[in-house]
């Protein structure tokens, strides 16, 4: 199994999940409770994630960086988005200087 296609699973569970009953659905839950439920949660999990980077424990690390990624994809599925958006624009910015193309972003 391929990294993507394993992005790709992912996906398609939310999906399906966003629809299922709020009772039974952690993902149901975050959207029935509304955008703001939903940044509350990336923001504990960001802060998680940075403390995990602080503390040493590059296992735990890992997690709470799965938790970002997890809850990130709950998000950008609630804005009609997904991980292709992302990686469009990571390959977008390849090759590009990161000064520069922060440069270009400051201009707009």
């Amino acid at each position: 199994m391929s990294h993507s296609e394993a992005l790709e699973r992912l996906e398609a569970t939310l999906a399906a999940r966003v629809a299922a009953d709020p009772d039974s659905s952690y993902v149901a839950r975050l959207f029935a409770k509304g955008e703001d439920a939903i940044l509350k949660k990336v923001g504990e999990e960001s802060t998680e994630f940075l403390l995990a980077a602080k503390s040493g424990d590059n296992e735990h690390l890992v997690k709470e960086s799965a938790d970002v990624w997890f809850h990130m994809l709950v998000l950008l599925k609630h804005k009609g988005l997904g991980a292709t958006d992302i990686l469009d624009e990571l390959e977008r910015r390849e090759g590009l200087s990161g000064l520069a193309e922060k440069a270009s972003r400051t201009a707009d």
